[in-house]
């Protein structure tokens, strides 16, 4: 086991949590099995959020009569305060709970303070006086947002993308929570599926003792190798140092994080992956991509308008319709039987 104290709070938990966004796709039988085994296994720290369709009731199913085991972290996104105490009371509901462990405001786009007319901050205290949550906590994806709350010394914990992927910023950003005292919660460890080592990104994420990362699972075999992690802590070996010099080499840099905020699309284009495509066409077998259902998906790119309504909403500042012509351009090169070259992107 690798306990972790998350900031100032006193929880102490498996350094590898259960992200449950992934388990919203497979069926409520699945679901149960997998997280009762992720518990099992030495896992105890849960994130999910109201925003993942039946995440919340699904845990809640796993959970019944052994809450006291683990801790659970949710999310609300709603931006007035009749929305958070509906949020949080169904929250509630699902996940068969009197109390929340850690309750996070979801990516908003400026940073909730009491006084600031919203009244959210205030409704958060409100709940945590009465008891149905225990830490004020806060997600975003966006820099200048996250180094607003950690400044603002409001929350108890700030969950943020990271892993070998993040550049001097994003490190910098953790340093600060350390400083303050705030617990440091990584989602997106796996950079939305572009890492695909595993080891390589725990062993990566060991380094730093004060941060938690959330993996996100679906199936039997990404749990087994979590679970594995556990039991033997992978150690930031040469041959697993290589890998990453090779993904950071690739990967770094103006990518497409597939966090989804861009959308919806007004021309329906399915950005999250149609501005990937690029990069997985090169990190999996082109059989994968080019099934139908990735067919379908970039053959709507040509309708893009370049209205920017998806480059005004991306957290990391991107181009996002030069991004979809660049990974459209390349789609139509690989199905047109040529090389994707390292220079191509």
């Amino acid at each position: 086991m690798n306990p972790i104290t998350i900031g100032s709070t006193g929880i102490t938990v498996e350094k590898n949590g259960f992200g449950a966004l992934p388990i919203q796709r497979i069926s409520k039988a699945e679901a149960v099995r997998l997280v009762r085994r992720a518990l099992d296994g030495g896992m105890n720290y849960f994130d999910t959020a109201r925003a993942y369709s039946d995440s919340e009731e699904k845990l809640g199913e796993a959970f019944a009569g052994i809450r006291h085991r683990v801790i659970l972290a949710t999310k609300t996104g709603c931006r007035d305060v009749r929305g958070f105490w509906s949020d949080l009371e169904t929250s509630l509901r699902l996940l068969r709970t009197d109390y929340i462990d850690i309750y996070q405001f979801h990516n908003p786009a400026h940073c909730p303070r009491p006084g600031d007319g919203s009244g959210l901050y205030e409704a958060m205290e409100e709940a945590k006086k009465q008891g149905k949550i225990r830490f004020i906590s806060i997600t975003n994806h966006r820099l200048d947002v996250a180094r607003e709350a950690v400044e603002s010394g409001l929350y108890a914990t700030l969950q943020f993308p990271f892993s070998y992927l993040s550049t001097e910023k994003e490190l910098a950003l953790l340093e600060q929570t350390r400083r303050a005292g705030m617990g440091f919660i990584c989602m997106k460890g796996l950079s939305g599926g572009l890492i695909h080592n595993s080891a390589a990104a725990a062993a990566w994420m060991n380094r730093f003792p004060e941060a938690l990362p959330i993996w996100g699972i679906q199936r039997e075999s990404e749990l087994d190798e979590f679970l594995a992690h556990i039991k033997n802590p992978p150690v930031l070996t040469p041959e697993l140092q290589a890998v990453i010099d090779g993904d950071r080499a690739q990967l770094q840099g103006e990518f497409c994080r597939g966090c989804g905020y861009c959308m919806p699309c007004p021309q329906g284009i399915e950005i999250s992956t149609a501005a990937r495509v690029s990069l997985m066409l090169r990190r999996a077998p082109v059989s994968l991509s080019l099934n139908d259902a990735t067919r379908a998906i970039m053959d709507r790119v040509p309708s893009c308008v370049n209205c920017r309504s998806c480059a005004s909403k991306c957290p990391y500042g991107l181009d996002t319709p030069e991004l979809l012509r660049r990974n459209y351009r390349d789609y139509q090169e690989v199905l047109a039987g040529k090389p994707l070259l390292p220079d191509n992107f």
